[in-house]
């Protein structure tokens, strides 16, 4: 299978590793990939190089009308979703009304399906904005990414539009109080000449020393499934995401495996 972009608002549900039965919501144009990040696993493929203020995103009404209808017509099926999840083609919190947006999604379900949860699937880049810190503030399942403790692995991985400070969106995550839930994914492998692995001794040591930090809710814990971008990277097997995984309950922290 090669990596793909979601051609529409909703979409869904499908069936998710990790969140059960999610109904899906893509903000971002059905025909590329948007993110400030880009990450060499990325299901959607490469980001291309482009100024987010020239792009058109899908409005505001528009997603309140297909999310009410979609989650309208489940409902009256018996086929309501366990959760709606923000996701799609790239970083859905760079939307213009996203704060907006979020309040929407939380009225709607809220009338039509009040035991469906709420999350975003974000790489956290942009949650030093009050709004966007504000938005995720409001949903239950607030995720956010952390595929590594060390910069120079972080921007391997990621390959960021941007430059990151580290130490400050460690700051901002810790903010949210412990009302988030962090997602690493695992690999190895190389890109570009470069030797890249978030398994070693030394990156597992400096991420579990973050999450003390953060204190989040919850840890997801997986590898890629999917094609990649990049060639050359390998699945982490299961046995090993599982010794992970243990070090981080060791630190009183749930987690979530998923191979």
């Amino acid at each position: 299978m090669s990596t793909f972009l979601f051609d529409d608002i909703i979409f869904g549900p499908i069936s998710s590793r990790r969140l059960g039965r999610s109904l899906g919501i893509n903000l971002l144009p059905e025909n590329r990939k948007i993110c400030n990040f880009n990450c060499i696993y990325c299901e959607c493929g490469w980001t291309e190089n482009t100024s987010f203020e020239k792009l058109t995103f899908h409005p505001r009404k528009e997603v309140y009308k297909a999310l009410k209808s979609k989650l309208i017509k489940l409902v009256s099926t018996g086929n309501q979703p366990d959760v709606i999840t923000f996701a799609g083609n790239g970083e859905p919190t760079i939307h213009p009304d996203f704060d907006a947006i979020i309040d929407d999604t939380n009225e709607i379900r809220n009338n039509i399906s009040p035991n469906t949860q709420i999350a975003v699937l974000s790489n956290a880049t942009m949650i030093h904005k009050n709004s966007v810190f504000q938005a995720l503030s409001k949903i239950e399942r607030n995720i956010l990414k952390l595929d590594s403790a060390l910069e120079d692995t972080l921007f391997k991985i990621n390959q960021p539009k941007e430059k990151i400070k580290l130490n400050k969106l460690i700051s901002n995550m810790q903010s949210f109080n412990g009302k988030l839930i962090i997602q690493t994914l695992f690999l190895r492998g190389s890109y570009k000449g470069n030797k890249i692995d978030n398994t070693t001794e030394n990156e597992i040591k400096a991420w579990l020393k973050l999450l003390k930090l953060i204190q989040p809710l919850e840890v997801m814990i997986y590898t890629f499934h999917r094609d990649t971008p990049a060639k050359g990277l390998i699945r982490i097997s299961e046995e090993e995401l599982n010794i992970i995984g243990r070090k981080v309950e060791k630190e009183g922290i749930k987690i979530l495996v998923s191979p």
